[in-house]
């Protein structure tokens, strides 16, 4: 059969990277082609464009490269009638992908959705343009069976994939010899995001404060398909260090984390590292999302366990001073750190133990058969 996958950031292209490979094994004559990014390409998807392209961060930023988008839109589209694929298969990102599962839906191409849109998050009325458009949702947080049941929908709970991928990763005991790291200073990870946008705004706080923890050696994770210049013009003082496309061995080496909000909260949760979560944006932005969003927090960690585990330090709230007095509580609060590590067993067990793309391939393959009976 023939499958056309979009994704359109760094951890999309991960999960999908790793749905490729099941589906190759599901299905051995599977032809795959998409829009994403190197993970992708290398499991064996004939690879369009990158999501590096299209990586736009926040409201205001969408709207200034509106045009930009819509020329996006257009190739895709453009593609996916020369492909006719048997499937669109629909990774996240939701403003670009929910318009090619509408013009799918017009032109009869089968729309799967693999990790849901943040509706519940927001405009939760989308639930049903959603249900007019996707043929089959696979859903990833277990709260959110229940919320698409809630409006008569019922999807596929399977399990998270940064879970699995946590629990595969062998962590590299030689890690802090080949980064050239000081074995006698405890690590504080600093993950400042994968896209531009979020580095240039987020970076340069998390690495002020600095001079409070002397002690410490600061450990920035950098992903690769960003220049470097985005990170070396913070590697000035000796207790930092910038490392590439190594964050789960970071965290796995770590003893603290300040991590921008985004999958990165639960890889760090799922690791058992303390954290606090960070997030900023343009002022625009986030005076229309606080607008809209539906749900007390950012982080996914708070999210699944409905509860504040983690330290939100958002926007105005996201200060030096701040970030300081939380950092303190993560590093030598031992009641703090005992209890932030008890809501994270709570929230290993709310996830459960699946394989992630091994099952959705699978339910995938099946559906698909089954309709062309």
């Amino acid at each position: 059969m023939r499958y056309y996958i979009i994704a359109g950031e760094r951890s999309g292209d991960l999960h999908a990277s790793n749905l490729i490979k099941q589906l190759r094994k599901q299905d051995p004559e599977a032809e795959i082609r998409g829009w994403g990014g190197d993970m992708m390409q290398e499991a064996g998807m004939d690879l369009v464009k990158h999501y590096r392209d299209m990586a736009f961060m926040g409201f205001a930023e969408a709207i200034a490269n509106i045009f930009k988008i819509l020329g996006f839109l257009k190739e895709c589209k453009a593609d996916i009638n020369t492909f006719q694929p048997d499937v669109i298969i629909l990774v996240d990102y939701a403003g670009f992908n929910m318009r090619i599962a509408r013009f799918a839906k017009a032109n009869g191409f089968k729309v799967f959705y693999y990790i849901s849109p943040k509706i519940w998050a927001w405009n939760q009325g989308r639930v049903h343009t959603i249900k007019k458009l996707v043929d089959r949702m696979f859903v990833i947080m277990p709260f959110e069976e229940d919320f698409y049941a809630r409006f008569d929908y019922k999807v596929d709970y399977i399990g998270n994939p940064v879970s699995d991928s946590v629990t595969d990763h062998v962590a590299d005991t030689n890690f802090r010899a080949k980064n050239r790291l000081t074995n006698n200073k405890p690590i504080i990870a600093i993950l400042p995001g994968s896209r531009r946008q979020e580095i240039e705004s987020m970076l340069h706080v998390m690495l002020s404060i600095i001079p409070y923890f002397r002690d410490f050696q600061f450990i920035v994770a950098g992903v690769s398909n960003l220049p470097k210049s985005h990170y070396e013009q913070y590697n000035k003082d000796p207790n930092i260090k910038i490392i590439y496309d190594q964050a789960y061995d970071l965290l796995a080496h770590a003893k603290a984390a300040l991590v921008t909000s985004g999958t990165a909260t639960l890889e760090t949760a799922l690791f058992n590292v303390p954290q606090v979560v960070c997030y900023k944006t343009s002022a625009i932005s986030y005076a229309i999302a606080k607008r809209l969003i539906k749900v007390p927090y950012i982080s996914l960690v708070n999210l699944i366990a409905d509860k504040p585990v983690v330290t939100e330090l958002i926007q105005d709230d996201f200060t030096p001073k701040k970030i300081v007095a939380e950092l303190k509580k993560i590093l030598f609060d031992s009641f703090f750190i005992k209890e932030q590590k008890a809501d994270y067993a709570r929230v290993r067990e709310k996830i459960g133990n699946f394989r992630t793309a091994e099952r959705a391939a699978e339910l995938m393959v099946n559906y698909l058969k089954a309709e062309q009976v």
